[in-house]
């Protein structure tokens, strides 16, 4: 019998009290921790890289889809071997006046 993975939940920051580790408007996946939740906080791996709890009224749950999960899974698994992050390179506009 093939074994399901459990559906990665990820979570959108909408407030940080002033936490450095957490950014707003930035997406982080939801690691289980059914503990955590009973106390209202939920666990993520913030900006240092840690998992750690954060009050649940921070985030809220959201729904993506599944080429952006499998993006975010892989930006994940660069992060944790060591390997440098993904970075969106800058492309600048110029005025349709080339030739």
């Amino acid at each position: 019998m093939p074994t399901t993975r459990p559906k990665k939940r990820f979570l959108l920051c909408v407030r940080n009290a002033g936490s450095p580790d957490i950014e707003l408007r930035k997406f982080y996946e939801q690691l289980s921790d059914p503990e955590a939740e009973r106390e209202g906080c939920v666990r993520v791996v913030d900006e240092s890289g840690e998992d750690y709890l954060y009050p649940k009224a921070y985030f809220i749950a959201v729904r993506l889809p599944r080429e952006a999960e499998r993006a975010f899974t892989r930006r994940s698994a660069s992060r944790a071997s060591n390997a440098p992050p993904l970075r969106a390179r800058a492309v600048r506009r110029t005025g349709s006046s080339e030739t």
